[in-house]
Protein backbone atom coordinates (compact mmCIF):
# COMPACT_ATOMS: atom_id res chain seq x y z
CA UNK A 1 0.00 0.00 0.00
CA UNK A 2 2.79 2.43 0.76
CA UNK A 3 4.06 1.93 -2.79
CA UNK A 4 0.63 2.86 -4.14
CA UNK A 5 0.45 6.02 -2.04
CA UNK A 6 4.07 6.91 -2.83
CA UNK A 7 3.36 6.69 -6.57
CA UNK A 8 -0.06 8.35 -6.66
CA UNK A 9 -0.18 10.72 -3.66
CA UNK A 10 3.36 11.87 -2.94
CA UNK A 11 2.30 14.78 -0.71
CA UNK A 12 0.45 12.63 1.81
CA UNK A 13 3.06 9.89 1.62
CA UNK A 14 5.83 12.33 2.57
CA UNK A 15 3.68 13.90 5.29
CA UNK A 16 2.97 10.48 6.79
CA UNK A 17 6.70 9.98 7.39
CA UNK A 18 6.45 12.58 10.15
CA UNK A 19 3.70 10.58 11.91
CA UNK A 20 4.42 8.14 14.74
CA UNK A 21 5.38 4.72 13.44
CA UNK A 22 2.36 3.00 14.95
CA UNK A 23 -0.06 5.32 13.11
CA UNK A 24 1.47 5.07 9.64
CA UNK A 25 -0.25 1.82 8.69
CA UNK A 26 -3.66 3.34 9.38
CA UNK A 27 -2.77 6.50 7.46
CA UNK A 28 -1.58 4.44 4.50
CA UNK A 29 -4.86 2.51 4.49
CA UNK A 30 -6.87 5.75 4.33
CA UNK A 31 -4.66 7.33 1.69
CA UNK A 32 -4.62 4.17 -0.44
CA UNK A 33 -8.42 4.02 -0.29
CA UNK A 34 -8.51 7.66 -1.39
CA UNK A 35 -6.20 6.86 -4.31
CA UNK A 36 -8.34 3.91 -5.38
CA UNK A 37 -11.62 5.83 -5.45
CA UNK A 38 -10.01 8.96 -6.86
CA UNK A 39 -8.69 7.21 -9.96
CA UNK A 40 -11.82 5.24 -10.87
CA UNK A 41 -12.54 7.45 -13.88
CA UNK A 42 -9.08 6.71 -15.31
CA UNK A 43 -9.74 2.97 -15.16
CA UNK A 44 -13.13 2.85 -16.91
CA UNK A 45 -14.42 3.95 -20.30
CA UNK A 46 -18.01 4.67 -19.22
CA UNK A 47 -19.62 6.01 -16.04
CA UNK A 48 -21.65 2.87 -15.28
CA UNK A 49 -18.64 0.58 -14.66
CA UNK A 50 -17.23 3.37 -12.50
CA UNK A 51 -20.40 3.49 -10.44
CA UNK A 52 -20.18 -0.27 -10.04
CA UNK A 53 -16.66 0.03 -8.68
CA UNK A 54 -17.74 2.66 -6.19
CA UNK A 55 -20.66 0.42 -5.22
CA UNK A 56 -18.20 -2.37 -4.48
CA UNK A 57 -16.60 -0.13 -1.86
CA UNK A 58 -20.01 0.79 -0.45
CA UNK A 59 -20.85 -2.88 -0.08
CA UNK A 60 -17.52 -3.41 1.64
CA UNK A 61 -18.23 -0.65 4.17
CA UNK A 62 -21.72 -2.07 4.74
CA UNK A 63 -20.28 -5.50 5.55
CA UNK A 64 -21.52 -6.99 2.30
CA UNK A 65 -18.19 -7.91 0.71
CA UNK A 66 -18.26 -10.23 -2.24
CA UNK A 67 -15.63 -12.72 -1.12
CA UNK A 68 -12.56 -11.05 -2.58
CA UNK A 69 -11.95 -8.60 0.26
CA UNK A 70 -8.93 -10.43 1.66
CA UNK A 71 -7.48 -10.61 -1.84
CA UNK A 72 -7.58 -6.81 -2.01
CA UNK A 73 -4.92 -5.49 0.39
CA UNK A 74 -6.32 -1.96 0.38
CA UNK A 75 -9.80 -3.18 1.28
CA UNK A 76 -8.53 -5.51 4.00
CA UNK A 77 -6.33 -2.82 5.51
CA UNK A 78 -9.13 -0.25 5.38
CA UNK A 79 -11.49 -2.54 7.29
CA UNK A 80 -8.81 -3.22 9.89
CA UNK A 81 -8.20 0.53 10.26
CA UNK A 82 -11.91 1.26 10.64
CA UNK A 83 -12.11 -1.34 13.39
CA UNK A 84 -8.88 -0.30 15.12
CA UNK A 85 -9.68 3.43 15.26
CA UNK A 86 -13.49 3.30 15.29
CA UNK A 87 -13.67 5.41 12.14
CA UNK A 88 -17.11 6.69 11.11
CA UNK A 89 -18.23 4.65 8.11
CA UNK A 90 -20.63 7.43 7.10
CA UNK A 91 -17.72 9.75 6.31
CA UNK A 92 -16.16 7.12 4.05
CA UNK A 93 -19.51 6.51 2.36
CA UNK A 94 -19.90 10.23 1.76
CA UNK A 95 -16.49 10.23 0.08
CA UNK A 96 -17.77 7.57 -2.31
CA UNK A 97 -20.92 9.56 -3.03
CA UNK A 98 -18.89 12.67 -3.82
CA UNK A 99 -16.72 10.73 -6.26
CA UNK A 100 -19.71 9.99 -8.48
CA UNK A 101 -19.25 13.52 -9.83
CA UNK A 102 -15.84 12.47 -11.18
CA UNK A 103 -17.42 9.94 -13.52
CA UNK A 104 -19.46 12.44 -15.51
CA UNK A 105 -18.86 15.65 -17.45
CA UNK A 106 -21.58 17.63 -15.68
CA UNK A 107 -20.57 21.20 -14.75
CA UNK A 108 -19.89 22.10 -11.13
CA UNK A 109 -22.86 24.39 -10.38
CA UNK A 110 -21.40 26.80 -7.85
CA UNK A 111 -18.47 27.61 -5.61
CA UNK A 112 -20.59 26.42 -2.69
CA UNK A 113 -21.00 23.04 -4.40
CA UNK A 114 -17.28 22.87 -5.11
CA UNK A 115 -16.49 23.56 -1.47
CA UNK A 116 -18.92 20.80 -0.54
CA UNK A 117 -17.13 18.40 -2.87
CA UNK A 118 -13.77 19.28 -1.33
CA UNK A 119 -15.29 18.98 2.12
CA UNK A 120 -16.54 15.44 1.50
CA UNK A 121 -13.24 14.36 -0.04
CA UNK A 122 -10.11 16.25 1.10
CA UNK A 123 -11.52 17.62 4.37
CA UNK A 124 -12.99 14.27 5.36
CA UNK A 125 -9.66 12.58 4.69
CA UNK A 126 -7.85 15.03 6.97
CA UNK A 127 -10.39 14.50 9.74
CA UNK A 128 -10.13 10.71 9.42
CA UNK A 129 -6.34 10.98 9.54
CA UNK A 130 -6.68 13.02 12.74
CA UNK A 131 -8.75 10.21 14.26
CA UNK A 132 -6.00 7.73 13.44
CA UNK A 133 -3.34 10.03 14.88
CA UNK A 134 -5.46 10.54 18.00
CA UNK A 135 -5.89 6.80 18.52
CA UNK A 136 -9.58 6.86 17.66
CA UNK A 137 -10.55 9.59 20.10
CA UNK A 138 -12.38 12.69 18.88
CA UNK A 139 -9.61 15.17 17.92
CA UNK A 140 -12.03 18.15 17.88
CA UNK A 141 -10.64 19.22 14.51
CA UNK A 142 -13.78 19.13 12.37
CA UNK A 143 -13.90 22.83 11.50
CA UNK A 144 -10.14 23.07 11.08
CA UNK A 145 -10.10 20.05 8.79
CA UNK A 146 -12.95 21.62 6.83
CA UNK A 147 -10.99 24.76 5.98
CA UNK A 148 -7.77 22.82 5.38
CA UNK A 149 -9.38 20.34 3.01
CA UNK A 150 -11.10 23.03 0.96
CA UNK A 151 -7.82 24.94 0.57
CA UNK A 152 -5.91 21.81 -0.40
CA UNK A 153 -8.68 20.45 -2.63
CA UNK A 154 -9.21 23.69 -4.56
CA UNK A 155 -5.49 23.99 -5.16
CA UNK A 156 -5.29 20.43 -6.42
CA UNK A 157 -8.17 21.00 -8.83
CA UNK A 158 -6.50 24.13 -10.23
CA UNK A 159 -3.29 22.17 -10.70
CA UNK A 160 -5.22 19.43 -12.50
CA UNK A 161 -7.09 21.87 -14.76
CA UNK A 162 -5.10 20.92 -17.92
CA UNK A 163 -5.95 17.22 -17.51
CA UNK A 164 -9.57 17.80 -16.63
CA UNK A 165 -10.10 20.21 -19.55
CA UNK A 166 -8.45 17.78 -21.97
CA UNK A 167 -10.98 15.09 -21.08
CA UNK A 168 -13.94 17.45 -21.22
CA UNK A 169 -14.49 17.79 -17.49
CA UNK A 170 -15.06 21.05 -15.63
CA UNK A 171 -14.59 21.42 -11.89
CA UNK A 172 -14.42 25.22 -11.99
CA UNK A 173 -17.82 26.39 -10.70
CA UNK A 174 -20.33 27.80 -13.15
CA UNK A 175 -21.13 30.85 -11.02
CA UNK A 176 -17.45 31.81 -10.82
CA UNK A 177 -17.01 31.41 -14.58
CA UNK A 178 -20.16 33.42 -15.29
CA UNK A 179 -19.05 36.20 -12.96
CA UNK A 180 -15.90 36.66 -15.04
CA UNK A 181 -17.48 36.01 -18.43
CA UNK A 182 -15.56 32.80 -19.09
CA UNK A 183 -16.69 30.81 -22.12
CA UNK A 184 -16.47 27.19 -20.97
CA UNK A 185 -15.90 26.01 -24.53
CA UNK A 186 -12.61 27.92 -24.70
CA UNK A 187 -11.40 26.24 -21.51
CA UNK A 188 -12.21 22.79 -22.85
CA UNK A 189 -10.33 23.66 -26.06
CA UNK A 190 -7.28 24.55 -23.99
CA UNK A 191 -7.45 28.30 -24.72
CA UNK A 192 -6.32 30.49 -21.85
CA UNK A 193 -8.16 33.82 -21.84
CA UNK A 194 -7.93 36.92 -19.62
CA UNK A 195 -11.37 35.99 -18.28
CA UNK A 196 -10.13 32.56 -17.18
CA UNK A 197 -7.08 34.10 -15.53
CA UNK A 198 -9.35 36.45 -13.58
CA UNK A 199 -11.57 33.57 -12.44
CA UNK A 200 -8.56 31.57 -11.28
CA UNK A 201 -7.19 34.60 -9.46
CA UNK A 202 -10.44 34.85 -7.51
CA UNK A 203 -10.28 31.15 -6.73
CA UNK A 204 -6.72 31.52 -5.42
CA UNK A 205 -7.93 34.36 -3.18
CA UNK A 206 -10.58 32.00 -1.90
CA UNK A 207 -7.93 29.39 -1.11
CA UNK A 208 -5.94 31.97 0.83
CA UNK A 209 -9.06 32.89 2.81
CA UNK A 210 -9.29 29.27 3.96
CA UNK A 211 -5.55 29.18 4.72
CA UNK A 212 -6.03 32.24 6.92
CA UNK A 213 -8.80 30.46 8.78
CA UNK A 214 -6.53 27.44 9.26
CA UNK A 215 -3.85 29.65 10.80
CA UNK A 216 -6.36 31.28 13.13
CA UNK A 217 -7.90 28.03 14.30
CA UNK A 218 -4.84 25.78 14.56
CA UNK A 219 -2.80 27.62 17.19
CA UNK A 220 -3.62 25.02 19.82
CA UNK A 221 -3.37 22.01 17.52
CA UNK A 222 -1.83 19.02 19.30
CA UNK A 223 1.56 18.20 17.74
CA UNK A 224 0.55 14.57 17.23
CA UNK A 225 -2.16 15.71 14.81
CA UNK A 226 0.09 17.89 12.64
CA UNK A 227 0.98 15.18 10.06
CA UNK A 228 -2.64 15.18 8.87
CA UNK A 229 -2.28 18.87 7.94
CA UNK A 230 1.30 18.93 6.63
CA UNK A 231 0.36 18.68 2.91
CA UNK A 232 -1.25 22.09 3.37
CA UNK A 233 2.27 23.56 3.60
CA UNK A 234 2.57 22.99 -0.16
CA UNK A 235 -0.50 25.05 -1.05
CA UNK A 236 1.12 28.50 -0.94
CA UNK A 237 4.15 27.39 -3.00
CA UNK A 238 1.77 25.95 -5.59
CA UNK A 239 -0.27 29.17 -5.64
CA UNK A 240 2.86 31.27 -6.13
CA UNK A 241 3.93 29.03 -9.01
CA UNK A 242 0.53 29.59 -10.64
CA UNK A 243 1.08 33.35 -10.38
CA UNK A 244 4.45 33.46 -12.11
CA UNK A 245 4.53 35.59 -15.28
CA UNK A 246 3.95 33.50 -18.36
CA UNK A 247 2.36 30.57 -16.57
CA UNK A 248 -0.39 29.04 -18.69
CA UNK A 249 -2.96 27.34 -16.41
CA UNK A 250 -4.22 25.11 -19.25
CA UNK A 251 -0.86 24.05 -20.62
CA UNK A 252 1.63 24.04 -17.76
CA UNK A 253 0.65 22.05 -14.65
CA UNK A 254 2.53 23.42 -11.65
CA UNK A 255 4.67 21.04 -9.65
CA UNK A 256 7.50 20.96 -7.15
CA UNK A 257 10.48 18.66 -7.05
CA UNK A 258 10.49 16.04 -4.34
CA UNK A 259 13.36 17.87 -2.65
CA UNK A 260 11.35 21.10 -2.54
CA UNK A 261 8.30 19.26 -1.26
CA UNK A 262 10.31 17.64 1.52
CA UNK A 263 11.84 20.99 2.44
CA UNK A 264 8.46 22.72 2.70
CA UNK A 265 7.04 19.85 4.76
CA UNK A 266 10.05 19.85 7.09
CA UNK A 267 9.74 23.62 7.59
CA UNK A 268 6.07 23.17 8.41
CA UNK A 269 6.93 20.73 11.21
CA UNK A 270 8.95 23.52 12.85
CA UNK A 271 6.04 25.96 12.87
CA UNK A 272 3.21 26.17 15.36
CA UNK A 273 -0.30 24.96 14.66
CA UNK A 274 -0.94 23.32 11.31
CA UNK A 275 2.37 24.62 9.94
CA UNK A 276 0.96 26.90 7.21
Amino acid sequence: MSDLVHAADRDRFLASLFAPQDARKGLMALYAFNVEIGRVRETVSQPLPGEMRLQWWRDLLAGEGHGEVQANPVAASLLATIDRYRLPVAALSDMLDARIFDLYDDPMPSLHDLEGYCGETASALIQLACLVLNDGEDPLTGELAGHAGVAYGLTGLMRALPWHAARGQMYLPADLLARHGVDTATVLRGETTPELRAALSELRDHVRHHLKRVREKSEGLAPRLKPAFLPLALVEPFLRAMEKPGHDPLQSPVDLSQLRRQWHLWRATRRKGAGV
